[in-house]
């Protein structure tokens, strides 16, 4: 297993959209970076979490944080454990009462949840080695990144999140 972070959201050609996973040893633009195609509203989860931006109503992954705080368990670890067809599977390790708990999530769902937690995230060395891709970002990318997402959180509307 490799520890990664979320080197950032980005939008691929047709207008999809990727998290993106870097390991925590490697600088932007070295080494490989883990993208994920993910929904729009899981996007946006990651992100909020990530900049620790703030939302007018919680979002289903602070639904998740406050169950677990509810609950008295703690989501100590998140892995990206394997691929197949071009799906990505993850799962959640919960620290309970009644002992360590792994529970089956989206990876989107288990980074979004991480993300709030500071819960540790890892890929599977094999993930890695099978879907990483070189790393060619840099620096004025992720701060245009940066500034796109602060204008989305500027105009963004409470009804855009109705489910």
């Amino acid at each position: 297993m490799v520890q990664v972070r979320v080197a950032g959201v980005a939008l691929d050609a047709s207008g999809q959209h990727v998290l993106l996973l870097k390991p925590v040893d490697q600088m932007p633009g070295d080494g490989f970076v883990l993208p994920i195609w993910i929904g729009q509203l899981e996007a946006t989860s990651i992100l909020v979490a990530v900049e620790n931006a703030d939302v007018p109503r919680p979002l289903a992954h602070d639904l998740m944080r406050a169950m677990l705080v509810a609950l008295d368990a703690v989501a100590t670890r998140v892995e990206v454990t394997r691929v197949e067809d071009g799906t990505f599977y993850a799962e959640v390790t919960l620290s309970t009462a009644l002992g360590d708990r792994v529970v089956d999530a989206r990876p989107s769902d288990a980074i979004a949840l991480a993300s709030r937690v500071g819960a540790a995230m890892w890929v599977a060395d094999e993930v890695m080695a099978e879907a990483g891709v070189p790393d060619v970002l840099t620096d004025t990318d992720a701060a245009e990144r940066l500034d796109e997402f602060k204008k989305f959180l500027d105009d963004v509307e409470p009804e855009d999140f109705d489910g």
